[in-house]
C-alpha cells in the first residue's frame, strides 16, 4: 500500500563510492539531455497534427476505451455525457490501444532511452490486464483547446489494495498515464521529470472516479500538469497530483511520415 504522499523520480543511476563501490543517486535527465525544440515541423504547428496521428482513422487496432459488459451503469452514463460532448467538436475521445507504439509518434526519443529489445508483444501497463473489468477499465477526453483531459476510471478487483479498495499505486501510476497522454497532445511532451500525488480517501473497487487533468503552463521546455481525482458527483475527493514533463525534439517533416 501507497503511503499518503508519493513522489516518482524518473530515473536513476550508478555512480562510484568512495571505496570504488557502487551507490545510487536520482540523476536528472535534463543534466544530460537538453532537447532543442524543432521549428516548423509538421509537429509544432498544430495540436491537430498530433492528435491526427493519436487518432488514427483507419486501424485494424483494438481500442480498450469503449464499453463492455464490465462497465457499471455509472461508467456507461458518464461516458455517453462525455461523448456527447464531442459532437461539437470541443471534446476528444481518445482511443487507447495497447501500446504506447501505436499512439506516440513524431517525437525523437534520444537514443539512451531507445528500447533495445526485440520483444514484439510490448504493452502500456494500464492496459497489461487483458479480462475485462479485472483491472483498468477508463476512458480519456481531451479538449484541444484548453489543454484539458478528463478521465472516466473504473478500478477492478485485479487492482485491490486495502480490502476491497483501490491500490494507490494503481491509481498513480493511471494518473501518470493520464498526464502523459495530455502532455503529448498539448505540447509533445512524453518522459516524467516528478509526479507528487496526495491521497485523501481510497476509491472502492468497482466504482467509478472522474479525474480532471489540466496543463498549468509549459515552459523551459517542461510542461506542468495537475490532477484532481474525485467522485462523479464531487463530494469526495480522491487525491491531489502534480507532475513534470519533458518536452521533446520533434522529428523532421521528411521523417515522420508514418501509415
Amino acid at each position: 500500500m501507497m503511503s499518503r504522499s508519493l513522489w516518482l523520480v524518473p530515473q536513476f543511476g550508478p555512480s562510484r563510492g568512495l571505496l570504488g563501490t557502487p551507490s545510487f543517486r536520482p540523476l536528472s535527465v535534463l543534466h544530460r539531455y537538453t532537447p532543442k525544440l524543432v521549428l516548423r515541423t509538421s509537429f509544432s504547428s498544430s495540436t491537430d497534427s498530433l492528435i491526427s496521428r493519436f487518432c488514427p482513422k483507419n486501424t485494424n487496432l483494438k481500442d480498450y476505451a469503449l464499453p463492455n459488459a464490465s462497465w457499471n451503469p455509472e461508467m456507461t452514463r458518464l461516458y455517453k455525457e462525455y461523448l456527447e460532448k464531442t459532437k461539437d467538436g470541443d471534446w476528444i475521445k481518445l482511443p487507447s490501444f495497447k501500446s504506447n507504439s501505436d499512439h506516440i509518434r513524431g517525437l525523437k526519443i534520444p537514443g539512451e532511452f531507445r528500447a533495445t529489445s526485440d520483444k514484439e508483444d510490448y504493452r502500456i501497463f494500464t492496459r497489461c490486464i487483458e479480462k475485462e473489468g479485472q483491472g483498468y477499465e477508463y476512458v480519456i477526453f481531451f479538449h484541444p483547446s484548453k489543454k484539458k483531459s478528463v478521465c472516466l476510471f473504473q478500478p477492478g478487483p485485479y487492482l485491490e489494495g486495502a480490502p476491497r479498495f483501490t491500490h494507490g499505486g494503481a491509481l498513480a501510476a493511471l494518473v501518470d498515464e493520464i498526464f502523459s497522454k495530455t502532455a503529448y497532445l498539448s505540447g509533445h511532451g512524453l518522459l516524467t521529470l516528478s509526479l507528487n500525488i496526495k491521497f485523501k480517501n481510497i476509491i472502492p473497487v468497482n466504482s467509478v472516479a472522474l479525474l480532471k487533468v489540466e496543463v498549468e503552463k509549459i515552459e523551459d521546455q517542461k510542461i506542468f500538469l495537475s490532477c484532481i481525482a474525485q467522485s462523479p458527483d464531487q463530494q469526495v475527493l480522491f487525491a491531489k497530483a502534480s507532475g513534470v514533463f519533458l518536452q521533446l525534439e520533434l522529428e523532421e517533416e521528411n521523417n515522420s511520415s508514418q501509415s
